[in-house]
């Protein structure tokens, strides 16, 4: 799929794109192309820009994960919305497909995270811990499949891995991530977390602004869940 049908929102200011599981925000040790550098050509033709284009990583989601990524177009807009999400005056909702049961139909989970940065990879612990951070979220199960359960799941704060760390302490491992227990792995690499919905004040325009990022539903279980 092109990039020009994975835009989700753009003006002036600011760009969303639907990021593709595999998908780089930012370089790595494998100096595969990053998905700013996408962007920046597809602006550059857009406009007819000559020279350099401007664009400012806002966030960052994790390569095997998909859903709604945000960069700024402006010099202006980057720290306003680096501002926003640093104090997180942003509302950041994701879907997970769990292997198996949620033990609850609605919960919110409170761990305290120690980011190992060796093996890229966060622990959680249920009390304070030395050099650990507190991380909060809460999940309500939307939908049951026969092996899998769909959870929406909304951030109170933004820690390494958060999601996939806290969901594995109580047992909810997401489809495909091996790194956090599930049983195997997704055949294209993925794990089955999406950033689903974003939600947010315009930093220039100063408008509430709501992204939907829809789901591969290529991939038989997301189109399962999808159908809400």
């Amino acid at each position: 799929m092109s990039l020009t049908h994975r835009i989700l929102f753009e003006d002036n200011h600011l760009i969303a794109i639907n990021k593709q599981s595999g998908d780089l925000v930012q370089g790595d040790k494998t100096g595969d192309e990053i998905l700013p550098d996408l962007i920046k050509d597809y602006i550059a033709k857009k406009y007819d820009k000559p020279g350099a284009v401007f664009l400012g990583v806002v966030h960052r989601l994790d390569r095997p994960t998909s859903g709604v990524v945000i960069f700024a177009r402006t010099s202006k807009a980057l720290p306003r919305m680096n501002k926003l999400f640093s104090e997180h005056k942003t509302e950041k909702t994701y879907w997970a497909i769990i292997e198996g049961k949620a033990p609850n139909k609605t919960a919110r989970l409170e761990h305290y995270l120690v980011r190992n940065p060796k093996q890229n990879k966060s622990y959680a612990h249920d009390h304070e811990v030395p050099n650990s951070k507190k991380a909060a979220l809460s999940y309500t199960v939307i939908k049951e499949l026969d092996r899998y359960t769909l959870l929406e799941v909304k951030l109170e704060t933004g820690r390494h891995h958060q999601i996939r760390s806290q969901l594995s302490k109580i047992g909810c491992v997401i489809k495909g991530d091996l790194k956090y227990g599930a049983k195997r792995s997704n055949k294209d690499g993925s794990i089955h977390l999406h950033a689903r919905f974003l939600e947010f004040i315009h930093p220039v325009k100063k408008e509430a602004v709501k992204i939907t990022a829809p789901v591969n539903v290529k991939d038989p279980i997301w189109k399962a869940v999808s159908k809400l």
